[in-house]
């Protein structure tokens, strides 16, 4: 089924969508332009991609950027080695004259070939350089690239929904910014954070997830914090206190921060979150 330019995203039954984050991906898909998502990791730029893809019924492609990657890569790969040792060995089902039968798609050219409209999904942009950058813009602008060893172009059967996330650890060209409509998720606030912890735990006791939510915020504020928990740590968290049958809501008041390594992860955050804790619980 061939999804409609007008289809509408109003959120998913796990992902809590605020009104100006569904203005900007629905005008994304009208316009049939890149949306570039900014904010810190945790605040759900990569699920939204998953999310509008189980809304609107389309199948999602993730590309997933590294520093050393070469846009061809992501466009198609020509597989020489296989084709040499087709030629040695003549043991192959293939045609080793026809390079067709040796080239496959990366994950941009898969949502190209496809026989209904996709998310794509190009994940962590600014892990790549500044060519890489501009010239996959230039594809998604023309809708088209060449496979050189054929002298073939591949041109898209449908236009597809292209999410594209950046952890803002790298400035991007203006070029890109220009060619993109662009959205910085925030961190949630307490309010929205609520909604959230209420579409993953519907019978969850509103005392403990009151506290859970409140330590929560004041663990992220502890001064020379590298990594600080996001949304999924506190969902694991909660999973956590909800699943210890010792653990009572009202410790948490009283300074108890049980299960601290499951919302830091690097050593040092650990370390500082335990003895924060450990010197309120004198007070």
């Amino acid at each position: 089924m061939t999804q409609s330019p007008d289809a509408q995203f109003h959120g998913a039954q796990q992902y809590v969508l605020d009104p100006e984050l569904a203005s900007i991906v629905n005008i994304s898909m009208k316009l049939e332009m890149p949306l570039l998502l900014k904010g810190e990791p945790g605040t759900g730029k990569t699920m939204l991609a998953h999310a509008i893809a189980e809304t609107l019924s389309m199948p999602l492609i993730i590309l997933n950027v590294k520093s050393s990657m070469k846009l061809v890569e992501a466009l198609y790969q020509y597989d020489t080695l296989t084709r040499l040792n087709d030629s040695r060995f003549g043991d192959s089902t293939r045609n080793v004259s026809d390079i067709d039968e040796y080239i496959k798609m990366g994950k941009i050219g898969q949502a190209f070939c496809a026989d209904q409209r996709t998310v794509l999904l190009i994940d962590e942009i600014d892990k790549a350089d500044t060519d890489f950058q501009d010239d996959m813009l230039d594809v998604l602008d023309q809708m088209q690239f060449d496979i050189i060893e054929t002298d073939k172009t591949v041109t898209a059967k449908h236009r597809p929904v292209i999410i594209i996330t950046s952890n803002a650890k790298k400035d991007l060209s203006d070029p890109f910014l220009g060619r993109c409509n662009f959205h910085h998720i925030a961190f949630p606030d307490p309010k929205m954070m609520r909604k959230i912890i209420r579409v993953h735990f519907q019978d969850l006791d509103n005392k403990l997830a009151e506290n859970a939510i409140s330590a929560f915020y004041s663990l992220r504020e502890i001064d020379g914090i590298e990594k600080k928990p996001a949304t999924r740590e506190l969902i694991n968290w909660i999973r956590a206190l909800n699943a210890d049958p010792d653990f009572r809501a009202r410790d948490l008041v009283k300074g108890s921060m049980p299960f601290l390594g499951v919302l830091f992860k690097k050593s040092p955050d650990y370390e500082r979150a335990k003895q924060m804790t450990a010197r309120r619980k004198l007070f």
